[in-house]
């Protein structure tokens, strides 16, 4: 998950490569659905030739809908999965956007751009900076005066149960409410413009996506040597979304501009 609670888990495996795998039937790797990641572009009201910068890309799902878009438009994206750029590659091949799409492996937070973009993104990755405070900051960094910054970020729902703490592996201060993720945004002398919070069935889609493409690869690939690590890891998962976490952790995806 770009969503940080999709990778909490120490794994002894490949976790770049598990992460792939998990996300195979939901490149977006947030839960917001793809008629809601348009609708998020849409509000992002950029010009036809924008500069886009997607950091902690994954397989460029964000980066890739941006572009059709913005059809004069050019993206970069950052991401340290070679797995994930790969795939991120090939879908740009496939969509025709390969002249349009420059990928970087490398840590989003060494990042140095050649100047100020138009859209920054940066969807379930702000763990990458150390939080959201952190990422506005760096992110935000990226923009220009008039530009868009897009950032995805979880939130409380309700006040944090000892279940969901211990799923997430979070203190309760790690996370705020969404009133207070606005008020976070503002002090740092940003403001949303659109957002969008997650509903329940985009977190469902979501999260028995990853787990479940994880199952379903260990189970056709029973000789692999990772085979019955990968059913741990989407069983635990799996267990700490449903007992920890589900309809305790929202999320919100900001469509924010410079105050």
């Amino acid at each position: 998950m770009r969503v940080s609670v999709g990778l909490v888990l120490t794994l002894p495996v490949d976790r770049q490569r598990l992460s792939s795998i998990a996300h195979s039937h939901h490149p977006i790797a947030a839960p917001v659905s793809g008629v809601n990641l348009d609708r998020l572009l849409r509000r992002a009201d950029r010009q036809r030739a924008a500069r886009i910068l997607d950091l902690g890309c994954g397989e460029g799902a964000w980066a890739l809908q941006a572009l059709a878009h913005y059809p004069e438009g050019h993206a970069d994206g950052v991401d340290v999965s070679s797995y994930a750029l790969e795939r991120a590659a090939s879908a740009a091949v496939e969509r025709g956007f390969a002249d349009r799409l420059t990928l970087h492996e490398r840590d989003a937070r060494t990042y140095v751009p050649d100047g100020d973009y138009d859209l920054v993104l940066c969807v379930g990755s702000t763990h990458v900076f150390g939080g959201f405070a952190e990422t506005l900051e760096s992110a935000g960094r990226h923009v220009h005066a008039d530009g868009i910054l897009l950032v995805g970020e979880g939130f409380w729902q309700i006040p944090p149960t000892p279940e969901a703490l211990a799923a997430l592996d979070v203190r309760p201060e790690e996370f705020t409410d969404l009133a207070g993720l606005i008020d976070v945004a503002e002090q740092a002398g940003w403001t949303p413009v659109y957002a969008h919070v997650s509903d329940a069935a985009e977190w469902d889609d979501y999260e028995w996506s990853w787990s479940g493409s994880l199952t379903e690869w260990a189970l056709n690939n029973p000789g692999h040597p990772d085979a019955a690590e990968a059913l741990t890891v989407a069983r635990r998962h799996r267990d700490q979304w449903l007992r920890g976490y589900r309809n305790v952790l929202g999320f919100a995806t900001l469509v924010l501009r410079h105050i």
